[in-house]
């Protein structure tokens, strides 16, 4: 008997309204996760140096309720409705018409068209689940890189050994590709980093990044790595001429390189075959 998920439009319609309701959850940790590791590293602060633990309210993806930041105002269920709230509302709170930033209806419609994509891509799968779970991990670490240059390791570990585990049916890559792939991800920009060190004595990039690449490299394996990092490097540094150049930006000012990995790691997804062939007519390997 033909299942409900066989039928393409079911499937397509669940990833999309799944990616819906998820974006809106992400949004959540993306917003509280780094105020939550603050939160943590205070407190640990203390109690290394035997001082009074601040008696801040505990923060959590659950508590409080979802409120607006600017009155504190609790929001009702049919003000977190993804996309339609945001349309409905005009953009602004329903109680002090503070404008609500644009990122919150951004990362509910682009994870719910990457997980329509994935759907298109594999089917039902164990491929698209794994799809599904890496697409919204890589949203999540972006946007909290871009506001927080953090890559927390809440996200960025448990990618890695998902990874593995997808793979130890080779789902997409053998497990020897990508455990291989796993140590030569974190190993590559480990030594980048501590070569730019000695070399400048500046810290080019975080840990996080090394975790981010290690995590792409269970998941796709090793032999992805070069591209990853080439389309990941070109994008990085066009973006980064772009910012000297047009918003007057100074060299020393950081650049978060987790987003330009994480948006190689989702093409790589979608169109590592494509890519690898043309990297590697283009560099005359074939």
């Amino acid at each position: 008997m033909q299942s409900a998920f066989d039928i393409p439009w079911f499937l397509y319609l669940c990833t999309g309204l799944g990616g819906l309701v998820l974006g809106s959850f992400l949004n959540v940790v993306i917003l509280r996760l780094p105020k939550m590791m603050t939160q943590a590293w205070r407190q640990e602060c203390c109690e290394f140096l035997e001082q009074p633990i601040p008696s801040d309210a505990q923060l959590n993806l659950a508590f409080p309720g979802s409120h607006c930041p600017s009155c504190g105002e609790a929001l009702k269920p049919w003000h977190n409705i993804p996309l339609v709230s945001y349309a409905v509302l005009g953009g602004k709170c329903a109680h002090c018409r503070t404008p609500i930033s644009l990122r919150y209806p951004l990362v509910e419609a682009v994870t719910a068209i990457l997980w329509v994509a994935a759907a298109v891509s594999f089917g039902p799968t164990a491929m698209l689940l794994g799809a599904l779970l890496l697409i919204a991990a890589l949203i999540t670490l972006t946007s909290i890189d871009l506001d927080t240059q953090l890559l927390p390791d809440s996200i960025t570990l448990p990618l890695l050994w998902i990874g593995l585990l997808f793979n130890i049916g080779g789902a997409f890559v053998s497990l020897e590709q990508a455990v291989i792939g796993a140590m030569a991800g974190y190993l590559i920009l480990w030594s980048v980093y501590w070569l730019f060190k000695i070399t400048t004595g500046k810290e080019g990039m975080g840990y996080g990044d090394f975790k981010l690449l290690a995590a792409l490299g269970a998941w796709f394996g090793w032999q992805a790595l070069p591209l990853i990092i080439i389309l990941s490097s070109f994008v990085g540094a066009a973006v980064g001429i772009f910012l000297m150049v047009v918003k007057q930006r100074g060299r020393d000012v950081p650049i978060p390189f987790g987003p330009y990995l994480a948006g190689a790691g989702l093409l790589c997804l979608f169109f590592q075959t494509e890519l690898t062939g043309l990297y590697l007519a283009l560099t005359g390997l074939t």
